[in-house]
């Protein structure tokens, strides 16, 4: 098997396959034919071509998020590092383990007017897990090194390759034990392309993984207490995997008369208690007269919080100003203080964490479900009265797409009005949700999808804004685009939240410049690519596109439904006063 002559490249792709990283997505370019070379010859892994590095990198995110293990993106040198970035980011605050690889110029050749070069070594720190800096091998192509730098010919070869495997088992340690993005950086001096049939006996040992220590028997004690005797429990939950919490403790948490259990779209938890529109019981108590009464009869004593970032602002504006008096985060990596009033990180998972919860005491009587459940049932009966009076709208059409989608379909919802639809109406608890929620961008949600469409065993849909689309339009330009991957276009002729959001005056300049008015439809990228296009301009094509939509076929396809730009944001606004 042949592999690149240049040590650290060997390394590289060594280490990687002993610590079981088998995906790796390649853009190409000439400085790093090292590592393509090294990694493509191997039969162990599964290399991808994607042209386009932003796209390359959300994409292996959507992998990685969907099967659960790292996923590596290798890059040039140059500006092409720095398209990673915005994959990188979310990576980061979803922890999500992408390794990111990229090839470097000599350090003797940064900032000297060499071309394609830029200092890549810690260009991510403010949002990397670590940032592995590789020294430049000295036993590769002496004679240009001693012509350009030669005191770093002082420096041994067995020392460099000691270093390097040093700062890699540091990376690798947090890359599989914290979740969280990794950058190595790798520098080659020319010839790049020299292979060998001798494998490099590298020396490399990773570090010995931390294990859990669970959370002490007598805290646990205090926090089993402290749950027994509080009669108001809050239970919030934020992005979350699917099938992560064992059903029998959801069913206690259900079952319990002193707890609400708050689950958004992307929580992925299901129970037929469970209140699953958060924002259509916060907005009816803002509007009343007597909010500060009914906002302190919710106001619970303990808040128990998991899963990643949520998406409502009112229960986040809600628990900032009516604070709990303990705030519990379970999360075995970080807890972020969202509602500035965190007084416990439980370093554990949740399902290590509710096996030791209810031990004792027995629960105390408590109204506190009761009275919210009264509330959600009149809200959710409401919602379908109001559904039947309102005109073709974003509304009506997520109302008719969520009531179609197949169960088991893997859905990935676009930011922003996409997955804040998505919080008002009900799925069926077979779908998979995800959401690029970490930076809540509306960069990368294509490629997000089709990557985790990859491993993905069902059909998946993507339901997407008209900006989200076009901004990550290059998702297509590859040869990995499944079959039967879905996309729901919801097309509202611009950034149709900011016409919710303060700010909207009906101006031209708002228009222009918030919520960015457009006419494109996406007929013509889809011919590009090969999707198949139909379209849906009233709620009677709607109905009848989607009978068919999601059936067997030899091309993925695109449903583009357009809806009125000036009426969405007056039925949404306008249910909320229908439900208060």
């Amino acid at each position: 098997m042949k592999q690149s002559n240049i040590p650290s490249a060997q390394t590289i792709v060594k280490v990687c396959e002993l610590m079981g990283i088998q995906d790796i997505i390649i853009s190409p370019g000439s400085r790093n034919a090292p590592l393509t070379l090294g990694f493509t010859e191997n039969p162990f892994f599964n290399c991808l071509s994607i042209i386009d590095e932003r796209s390359a990198a959300f994409f292996a995110l959507g992998m990685a998020l969907q099967h659960q293990k790292p996923v590596a993106v290798v890059c040039t040198s140059g500006s092409a590092l720095l398209n990673y970035y915005p994959a990188i980011a979310e990576a980061f605050y979803s922890t999500i383990p992408l390794l990111v690889i990229s090839a470097d110029r000599p350090p003797y050749k940064i900032d000297v007017g060499d071309g394609q070069t830029i200092r890549q070594d810690d260009v991510f720190h403010r949002h990397i897990g670590y940032s592995v800096n590789l020294k430049l091998d000295v036993g590769h192509a002496q004679e240009r090194i001693a012509s350009y730098d030669p005191k770093l010919l002082e420096e041994s070869q067995e020392a460099v390759q000691q270093y390097n495997n040093g700062e890699l088992a540091k990376g690798f340690a947090i890359l599989l034990d914290k979740k969280l993005p990794v950058h190595i950086n790798v520098p080659f001096e020319e010839p790049l392309y020299g292979t060998t049939e001798i494998h490099l006996d590298t020396g490399f040992k990773p570090l010995v993984a931390k294990q859990l220590d669970g959370v002490p028997h007598g805290d646990m004690q205090q926090f089993s207490y402290a749950w027994g005797m509080a009669k108001k429990k809050l239970v919030l939950v934020g992005v979350n995997h699917p099938n992560a919490v064992a059903q029998d403790y959801l069913r206690i948490l259900g079952n319990d008369p002193s707890v609400i259990v708050l689950t958004e779209t992307t929580s992925n938890l299901h129970y037929p208690s469970f209140f699953t529109s958060i924002d259509s019981i916060i907005f009816p108590i803002e509007k009343s007269e007597q909010s500060d009464r009914l906002f302190k009869e919710l106001q619970p004593e303990i808040l128990l919080t998991f899963g990643g970032l949520v998406v409502s602002k009112k229960i986040k504006a809600f628990l900032r100003r009516y604070q709990p008096k303990q705030h519990w985060h379970v999360d075995p990596i970080r807890a972020f203080d969202t509602y500035f009033s965190l007084s416990h990180h439980i370093k554990t998972t949740p399902n290590d964490f509710f096996a030791q919860l209810w031990v004792t005491p027995p629960g105390l009587p408590s109204a506190y479900f009761d009275t919210w459940d009264k509330v959600r049932k009149n809200y959710e009966k409401k919602r379908e009265a109001y559904i039947q009076q309102i005109p073709f709208s974003d509304f009506l059409a997520f109302h008719h797409i969520f009531k179609q989608i197949p169960k088991n379909t893997q859905v990935h919802l676009a930011n922003s009005s996409t997955v804040r639809y998505a919080q008002l109406f009900p799925l069926d608890a077979s779908l998979q949700i995800f959401c690029n929620r970490g930076t809540s961008g509306i960069d990368g949600s294509t490629s997000t999808a089709i990557g985790a469409s990859w491993y993905y065993q069902g059909q998946t849909l993507l339901i997407t804004g008209d900006l989200s689309f076009y901004y990550d339009s290059n998702a297509f330009w590859n040869q990995h685009v499944q079959k039967d991957f879905r996309i729901i276009l919801i097309n509202n002729s611009g950034g149709g939240i900011f016409r919710i959001l303060p700010g909207n005056d009906g101006s031209k300049n708002f228009e222009t410049y918030f919520e960015t008015k457009q006419e494109q439809r996406a007929k013509h990228i889809c011919q590009q690519f090969g999707v198949a296009y139909e379209l849906a301009e009233t709620e009677k094509e709607l109905v009848e596109r989607l009978d068919s939509f999601f059936e067997t076929s030899n091309v993925p396809k695109l449903l583009e439904v357009v809806t009125p730009r000036k009426v969405n944001n007056k039925i949404l606004l306008t249910y909320f006063d229908f439900i208060s």
